[in-house]
């Protein structure tokens, strides 16, 4: 019998099951990972940024959480020899309508508390004389670092404080007792008993809660998120990284100039729907998860108010000039050829059944369980202020049981 279980074994998993053995280092803990390496989903398939905060609304948890989450992160960076740079972000408006947004955007980050400075054209083009613009704001704690470092990092103090770790450990099915919860792994092959399950499950989140029995309102929709890399002569076309300036009503950034911190430089991502949820492929169908998106009144719902968005991000999906237009807008000498193939990623939305996109963090509890049901971005970046909060969560729930 386990005092505590972690499912998953991306960063928040991670953050959740490290900063849980800090605070009972005497008990049983396992941390339990369906792929053969960690951080193999949204953690390890992301743009590496370390988010300032700009864009999340007052109060949120997101806000909160990101602003907290850069210094977590740059510490934790620091005092585990993980490579980081704090390059430093511009968003860039490049008509009168995003310029507008830009100075409302401008306003919500100072309400944040986030570092930031407005730059007119001319400021915009010394800093970076490839990009242009009407203005933009320029934030300058935003960083980029590797997560998957992170989160190995974080699983590796985790085992060394006396946590076990197992990987290929494909949970089917879950039930909870009045004094334990009940895990199979591997359809059956092994069987776990925990006094207290976390689940952090990505991509798989609803599909857990559901597995336990707990009745919820959402479904996670799967997004693609396309990215194309620079060739090595051209990863020093910016020296910042370079954004378009959002639409307030979407839960996605925009096509980006994103420098990494092995030096490459990407671009992207866009946001298509996806039609598997782990799918990274050129060509990617599930009739699994086809079947509960398209049988789910959500789907049909937020697909609906977002459907000229969604045909526009398909068609320049499937279009490379009308992706590379997007960048152009405010990188315009890059060309096709720039374009180089990049590994995709999959971003796991919550939608509710009135399709409603969950912003926020969501999480659904029972007596002795705790399942982290949506982290959006900037989860990553966060990930030590939302470990924090998951175990004083925990720690509440399980004196109570």
């Amino acid at each position: 019998m386990y005092d505590y279980i972690i499912i998953g074994g991306g960063i928040v998993g991670a953050s959740t099951a490290w900063q849980l053995i800090r605070r009972y280092p005497n008990r049983k803990i396992l941390l339990l990972e369906k792929e053969q390496r960690l951080a193999q989903h949204q953690t390890g398939r992301n743009s590496g940024v370390i988010h300032s905060g700009i864009y999340y609304e007052p109060g949120s948890l997101k806000a909160d959480y990101c602003k907290a989450g850069v210094e977590a992160t740059i510490e934790f960076c620091q005092a585990n020899d993980i490579p980081f740079e704090q390059c430093g972000k511009l968003l860039v408006a490049t008509n009168k309508a995003e310029h507008e947004r830009m100075l409302a955007l401008f306003e919500r980050a100072r309400i944040n508390g986030v570092d930031v400075e407005l730059l007119d054209a001319p400021a915009l083009g010394r800093l970076e004389p490839n990009v242009t613009g009407i203005g933009a704001i320029r934030v300058a704690t935003t960083g980029i670092v590797d997560y998957g470092k992170i989160s190995d990092r974080m699983v590796r103090l985790f085992a060394d404080a006396g946590g076990e770790v197992r990987l290929d450990a494909h949970v089917t099915g879950l039930q909870e007792r009045a004094d334990a919860v009940k895990i199979e792994v591997n359809d059956g092959r092994q069987q776990e008993e925990t006094r207290f399950l976390v689940c952090c499950g990505g991509l798989m989140a609803d599909r857990l809660a559901r597995m336990q029995g707990i009745a919820i309102a959402f479904e996670i929709i799967p997004y693609r998120g396309e990215y194309y890399c620079l060739p090595d002569h051209r990863s020093d076309i910016v020296s910042h990284l370079i954004y378009p300036i959002p639409d307030p009503d979407l839960p996605f950034l925009g096509v980006h100039l994103t420098r990494m911190i092995d030096g490459t430089t990407t671009v992207g991502p866009n946001a298509v729907q996806g039609w598997k949820r782990e799918g990274y492929g050129q060509f990617n169908f599930s009739i699994t998860d086809t079947a509960s998106m398209l049988t789910f009144p959500g789907f049909w719902k937020v697909t609906g108010s977002n459907l000229k968005t969604g045909l526009h991000e398909t068609w320049n999906s499937l279009w490379k000039p009308g992706y590379l237009k997007q960048v152009q807008k405010y990188c315009p000498t890059l060309q096709l050829s720039d374009l180089k193939p990049h590994p995709t990623g999959v971003r796991a939305q919550a939608v509710m059944r009135d399709g409603a996109l969950v912003h926020d963090f969501l999480f659904a509890e029972t007596a002795r369980s705790l399942h982290v049901c949506n982290a959006p971005s900037p989860a990553a970046t966060a990930s030590i202020p939302i470990g924090e909060h998951i175990v004083q969560r925990v720690v509440t729930a399980s004196e109570l049981t």
